[in-house]
């Protein structure tokens, strides 16, 4: 291959799927490497292969003849999969992430991104929804989030290691929460804007839609075609510690119901419930060192990114109930 090969892991998941069209997009030769294929289009990689990254042979492969490495597999969701599966998922990511990185390592791969996240950060400094925007030094002293935000951190700093003992070009991003079409949007694992995206297509206008806690947590939300371009960035830069990747813009979840409802041109009502999960109080991305990094943030608002995610999800929607009223009035035939 006389391109540059990268591999990007979670390639069938949301992040993953837009990342191999960036890539592509700037003439890498990509090999795509998931448990399942895409679920909404078919992944633009060069290659794409199915793959259990819990399995130390399935990460050799995976990693063979690459030239850097994109590591964005993890066992994740919104808050209400991540704080019932605490098990699992640890387990899961552990496996994923301390497998992956030896692999690439062993395969003399120049570079290793592993995406961590906002989970990391300790839930005592996120206890009011009025947060101080979340510094990188602030992970430590450590309370991350449970299971999923503590093998992150855990598994930021076995690169860090690598890169120390080892000489091995590391990169970690943290995510804050990132929003965008052809992301999972029902199910259980969707996060908070495809959600309430969803429960607004749904409605009529006037109707109430359910939001889970009192709806003044807060939250800041990055559209996918930043977070992508971030991603490329970091693995880009010469800065090996880690880097918050989101926006400072900072609304509480009734705000962001708002914003929707805006969007889809419908009255929408709240309905609270307090029983569901609902996470820390408040989050919010301090992006001072990536500036001073790269020079760059993301830029694009919360309501622009928010039109094509509607109007995606809208769609989908809709043409699930019109699939769904057409089995429904398949007529039987009876049986001669």
């Amino acid at each position: 291959m006389s391109k540059k090969s990268v591999l990007v892991t979670g390639a069938g998941g949301f992040i993953g799927f837009h990342l191999v069209n960036y890539l592509k997009d700037r003439g890498y030769w990509v090999r795509g490497v998931d448990i399942k294929d895409p679920e909404y289009q078919a992944s633009s990689a060069d290659e794409f292969r199915l793959l259990d990254l819990r399995e130390m042979d399935d990460c050799r492969e995976a990693v063979h003849g690459m030239d850097e490495v994109y590591n964005l597999a993890a066992d994740m969701g919104g808050i209400g999969y991540i704080s019932g599966a605490h098990a699992s998922i640890t387990f899961n990511n552990t496996m994923i992430s301390a497998q992956m990185l030896k692999a690439a390592f062993d395969a003399k791969v120049q570079r290793f991104l592993f995406s961590s996240s906002a989970c990391v950060y300790p839930q005592h400094l996120q206890d009011v929804p009025s947060v101080v925007p979340l510094k990188e030094d602030d992970a430590f002293p450590a309370d991350p989030e449970p299971g999923y935000g503590l093998e992150k951190l855990y598994t930021e700093k076995l690169c860090e290691y690598f890169c120390e003992d080892y000489g091995f070009q590391t990169r970690l991003v943290r995510f804050h929460n990132v929003y965008g079409p052809l992301g999972t949007w029902d199910g259980g694992k969707e996060k908070a804007p495809a959600a309430i995206c969803r429960k607004v297509a749904l409605a009529k206008s006037g109707d109430a839609i359910e939001v889970w806690g009192d709806g003044k947590q807060t939250r800041s939300f990055m559209y996918i075609d930043d977070c992508v371009e971030g991603i490329y960035r970091i693995m880009r830069s010469d800065y090996s510690g880690p880097l918050n990747l989101g926006t400072d813009e900072l609304v509480d979840v009734n705000g962001l119901v708002d914003i929707v409802a805006e969007v889809s041109g419908k009255t929408i009502h709240k309905r609270h419930d307090t029983s569901r999960p609902q996470g820390v109080r408040g989050r919010n991305s301090d992006n001072n060192r990536l500036r001073e990094v790269l020079g760059w943030e993301p830029s694009i608002h919360l309501r622009q990114g928010l039109v094509p995610t509607y109007a995606w999800i809208s769609g989908e929607v809709k043409a699930r109930a019109e699939r769904e009223a057409g089995i429904a009035h398949i007529p039987t035939i009876a049986a001669q």
